[in-house]
């Protein structure tokens, strides 16, 4: 029979408590920083492009901000909101802008900001008529540059709502790879 005597002195008692609290800490922050890492990195598996994302007034300018940003992340994506038909000049007659008014001043000036869309009756909607649609997104061409076009699936007529502007991209909007 073997004995051993261990003499432990309060310091290197505490020293030992120390260390394995100290390494307790660091696996947990190790873990948590993992599993924080994998959830921000999304394939395109991970997405369901299925889905119908909702824009709002809140979200509206953020999120057109976000997929003009990075469009391959969105090609595929479905999504449904509300604007007015807005033409410009060098639009196929199966385009227009489901525009919004963006806030840019204290004093409510605006800028008309929107998707690009694709509709093979677009020539039906007039100017300014306040549309809600569902589409997917596209990446397309215009002015040499590559932008999302969206390409309608549902498209009708309604009136226009109380709350007709949106405000600029919020900074704080963390961008994702599927829009929420």
């Amino acid at each position: 029979m073997f004995i051993y005597n261990l003499k432990l002195s309060g310091s290197l008692l505490f020293k030992i408590i120390l260390s394995i609290i100290i390494f307790i800490v660091i696996f947990l922050c190790g873990i948590i920083g993992y599993k924080i890492y994998k959830a921000s990195i999304k394939t395109n598996d991970d997405i369901n492009l299925n889905s119908l994302a909702e824009l709002n007034n809140e979200n509206y300018s953020s999120v057109l901000k976000m997929v003009h940003d990075d469009i391959d992340s969105y090609i595929g994506q479905k999504i449904k909101f509300s604007g007015f038909v807005y033409r410009v000049y060098d639009l196929e007659n199966e385009q227009f802008i489901l525009g919004r008014n963006m806030i840019i001043s204290s004093d409510f000036q605006t800028v008309i900001v929107g998707f690009l869309c694709n509709y093979k009756n677009a020539v039906k909607f007039k100017d300014y008529t306040w549309v809600e649609l569902e589409g997917t997104i596209t990446k397309g061409t215009y002015h040499d540059s590559y932008i999302p076009i969206l390409n309608i699936t549902n498209i009708k007529e309604i009136d226009k709502p109380s709350d007709e502007y949106v405000n600029p991209p919020d900074n704080n909007y963390v961008s994702t790879s599927v829009i929420l």
